[in-house]
């Protein structure tokens, strides 16, 4: 009877233990709907995989997209750069020419006296324009926009004469009115202004070169 007695305390406490230590899980059968940021989490975990793959090979197509447009630019400002410097020079070793009848005319952009500027149309195998007619001074006006210019006109020689350049004689004359008159002093270069005018030599202006054109 006591084993019976003690066998029923122990099948109690033994109950009582069971319930106190089972722990019930409730499962839902209903759906919940996740946030945005969770949905990946329903995917199944190849599928996931799948997406992050994809994802970040995005992510690096986007970076070498990035990285080449970047490289483009670079490419293109230095070709850019590249050009205009051979454009330049090849300006400065070949400047524009003017066709004009049977000769070829340079305007120069730079100021220089008339003994450099000659010079300079020489180093060009050329000479400062010598104007033999009418129609050769109204150009002379148009392309140069009637600034003042050198023209191959001196009397720096033992005559103390006008000449041109190849040291010919004037044929036709364009003075303006009362010029030359060597109102300064040394008046020994002429200039074109509409008409042509005597100046010092020593002053500066830009200049006109001509040359034959070769047939």
């Amino acid at each position: 009877m006591e084993d019976d007695g003690c066998r029923k305390v122990y099948l109690k406490m033994a109950r009582q233990d069971s319930d106190v230590m089972t722990k019930v899980t409730f499962v839902s059968t209903d759906t919940i709907d996740l946030p945005h940021e969770f949905e990946d989490l329903n995917l199944p975990e190849e599928e996931w995989r799948k997406q992050t793959r994809s994802d970040s090979e995005n992510e690096r197509s986007l970076r070498a997209s990035v990285v080449c447009l970047g490289l483009l630019c670079v490419l293109l400002l230095v070709a850019v750069t590249v050009l205009c410097i051979k454009l330049t020079k090849e300006e400065k070793e070949n400047p524009k020419w003017i066709t004009y009848n049977l000769s070829s005319y340079y305007i120069s952009s730079e100021w220089k006296n008339w003994t450099d500027s000659r010079q300079d149309c020489e180093q060009r195998g050329a000479h400062l324009i010598i104007i033999n007619n009418r129609e050769e001074q109204e150009f002379v006006t148009m392309v140069t926009s009637a600034n003042i210019v050198w023209i191959g006109l001196d009397k720096i020689n033992e005559e103390g004469v006008w000449k041109w350049v190849d040291r010919s004689n004037i044929t036709f004359g364009f003075w303006k009115h009362d010029e030359p008159n060597n109102r300064v002093g040394n008046e020994f270069c002429a200039v074109s202004h509409f008409k042509w005018s005597d100046y010092p030599c020593d002053h500066t202006f830009v200049w006109i070169c001509e040359k034959d054109l070769d047939f």
